[in-house]
Order: C-alpha cells, then structure tokens, then sequence
C-alpha cells in the first residue's frame, strides 16, 4: 500500500514568523513562492552591476512619479512574497512603511536573469500574470536582450517582445518615462 504524502504550505505570514522566531534571517537569499521557501540564486558581478546601472537610471528617469524599490519584497497573495530585483511602485508617503507593496501598487517588475533566466522566464513569469502585475521585465543577461511582458491573463501575458540595444521603452502606466534598453543591461 503505498503511503501517501503531502506538503505543508507556508503562508506569508507563517513566512514572517519564521523570520522572527530566528529560523530564517533577514539576509538569507530565500523568497516565498506557492508557499514554499525557495532558495534564490547567487548574485553574480553581472547581475550585481546590472541591478545597480538600472537603478541608477530608474531613479533619475522616473524621478516622484514612482518608488523605485530595489531587492524588496512584495506581497502577491497568501502564498506569495517574492523579492525581484527591481519594482516600480505607485507613490506612497511611507514608501510603504505600514504593508508589503501588491498587484495594485505595482507599476512594473524588472527581474535581472543570467543563471536564472529559465525560472525567471517560466515560475516568476507565470506568478506576475496570474497576480495581475501588469507589466514584467526580464533584462536576459546571457542573450543581451530585454524580454518584456505585458497584458496579463491568467497565467501568461498576452504581449511578449524582445527588445535590444539601442531601443528604448515607457512602461505602460508610466508613459512618459522612456527608458533606453542599454540602461537595463551591463
């Protein structure tokens, strides 16, 4: 007879515990997705130096129209916090300071992927649109490239395009803010 097994999933507040009673700490490099704590991957120099030039530029370009949140987490649901590289967030004056940031205050996610690229392109991809995150960058790091998502539905977005060097793009609830594509890429 076979035994069945099943998992426990972790809330987001079971997630916050966990870091309050000291089992996970605040520096660990672990996010919650579908309830499970997942281990997130090790930043790299290229990764690092792209994280840094895009902020460097985001702030500059979006200037008070945008929080520029840079590692945080947010929060997409009971089961959900991850920590993207890079969200733009509707203003608040706490910057956020009483709540996790959701849907609804995102403007953008931009995720930089080298050794990522697949879970960034497929688990984080499918995440964003299912939680309504209404637009989703990946800068590909190992193709030099910028992968943009947008129109969510369901699971998947319903606009993909590929953009390189030289382009430039306006998010799409930030219109007046164009942003040159080599600004995402190091």
């Amino acid at each position: 007879m076979p035994i069945k097994t099943s998992k426990r999933l972790f809330t987001v507040r079971d997630y916050h515990q966990m870091v309050n009673a000291g089992i996970l700490c605040e520096d660990d490099r672990v996010e919650l997705i579908h309830g499970e704590v997942v281990r997130m991957s090790p930043i790299g120099t290229r990764h690092n130096a792209a994280v840094r030039r895009a902020t460097h530029a985001l702030v500059k370009i979006v200037d008070d129209r945008a929080i520029v949140s840079v590692q945080g987490s947010i929060q997409l649901g009971e089961y959900d916090e991850p920590q993207p590289d890079i969200v733009l967030l509707r203003p608040r004056d706490d910057f956020y300071a009483s709540r996790h940031a959701n849907p609804p205050d995102t403007l953008l996610i931009v995720e930089m992927a080298d050794s990522s690229l697949e879970y960034d392109q497929t688990v984080k991809m499918s995440l964003y649109a299912k939680t309504g995150v209404p637009e989703y960058w990946i800068a590909n790091l190992q193709n030099d490239c910028l992968i943009v998502y947008q129109d969510p539905h369901e699971n998947t977005y319903r606009v993909i395009r590929e953009l390189r060097r030289g382009d430039a793009i306006a998010p799409q609830r930030l219109q007046e803010c164009r942003i040159p594509i080599d600004a995402l890429l190091p």
